[in-house]
């Protein structure tokens, strides 16, 4: 049994009649061959199955049709039970399959991936970087942008970082949530703050503070970082130094998972004793018990918009520095 041979450019050269000159072109993308002749060859390849040598066609383009998404997180949170990060990815994942691009998942929560990161995405490996989830105020998106490579961050950067960003409106999100508990009768509203080297924490924090305060109330904070261990932790210290609370407002859905737990074990009922709201709008928010009022951000949403505006900027156009994308208060039984 013989094995079929692989379709060459010169076979397609001669299928269309044109120069293997002429095929190098039209698959690579090039603008300057007539009409008629593109569609002959395009017509040639499909007839044909020729597959363009990747390799070959990123040295003619400087394209490599590829985009990072840099994760600045373990491993164990990227691919925990925080459906944020696989919203992000699904986002992403379904506008490059549209536009026929691969995706690049990079993680960076330690200083040798981060490295790593720095490395490749400076090395022209890809056409462009998004990043997700930033600590601090990163010097790497800044520092890419001012080499050329097409940025876009998810969440408004701290710091100076002149580079576009998708991001939710917190500050809105957190004044429903907090404006529905005073509304219900709370006066005693605490906040499982997250950490606040991050701007969905430093925005969901400012959110609560502004709403209490414009509403005469005090301000009871615990900091957690997003995860259930800091949530249950917030929660007994929150407890134990304000044990008159009557409502909390957790800044992911996650920690308010842990809060409901937390408080059931301490032997107060929610939302009789103690109102919870999140933040997220997680899937098994709908299930716990009681089901759990939350703010819903469009996170899969957020992974596309970051991803088309990376594609435009990336051919050229002219893209908006900041776009924001609404967050809507889900009513449950738990506030």
């Amino acid at each position: 049994m013989t094995t079929a041979q692989r379709p060459t450019l010169e076979a397609v050269a001669a299928r269309a009649g044109v120069s293997r000159a002429t095929v190098s072109r039209v698959v690579n993308g090039s603008t300057t061959v007539a009409e008629p002749i593109r569609e002959a060859v395009t017509r040639a390849v499909a007839e044909l199955g020729y597959v363009p040598n990747l390799a070959a066609r990123s040295l003619v383009t400087q394209r490599t049709d590829s985009i990072a998404l840099v994760m600045p997180e373990a491993a164990t949170r990227v691919f925990s039970d925080d459906q944020v990060f696989p919203g992000i990815i699904r986002g992403v994942s379904q506008e490059l399959e549209a536009a026929d691009k691969q995706l690049v998942l990079m993680l960076a929560g330690s200083p040798a991936g981060h490295q790593r990161v720095e490395r490749y995405t400076t090395g022209r490996h890809v056409d462009g970087v998004l990043f997700a989830s930033l600590h601090g105020a990163d010097p790497l998106p800044g520092t890419l942008a001012r080499l050329g490579i097409p940025v876009v961050v998810s969440g408004r950067p701290l710091g100076d970082v002149p580079v576009p960003y998708v991001d939710v409106d917190h500050v809105a999100g957190v004044t429903a949530a907090v404006r529905h508990m005073i509304d219900s009768g709370r006066r005693r509203i605490a906040t499982i703050a997250g950490p606040q080297d991050m701007v969905a924490g430093i925005e969901r924090l400012s959110g609560y503070r502004s709403t209490v305060a414009d509403a005469g109330l005090p301000e009871l904070i615990a900091i957690g970082d997003f995860t259930r261990e800091s949530g249950s932790a917030a929660m007994r210290h929150l407890l134990t130094e304000h044990p008159d609370l009557d409502g909390v407002f957790a800044a992911s859905d996650l920690m308010a998972h842990a809060a409901l737990r937390t408080l059931r074990e301490a032997g107060r009922r929610v939302p009789e004793d103690v109102a919870v709201v999140g933040f997220d709008d997680i899937e098994t928010a709908a299930y716990t018990e009681p089901p759990l009022t939350t703010v819903r951000q469009p996170i899969v949403e957020l992974g596309r918009r970051m991803t088309r505006q990376l594609l435009r900027l990336a051919a050229g156009e002219t893209i908006e520095q900041a776009v924001m994308l609404p967050t809507e208060l889900i009513r449950r039984a738990s506030a």
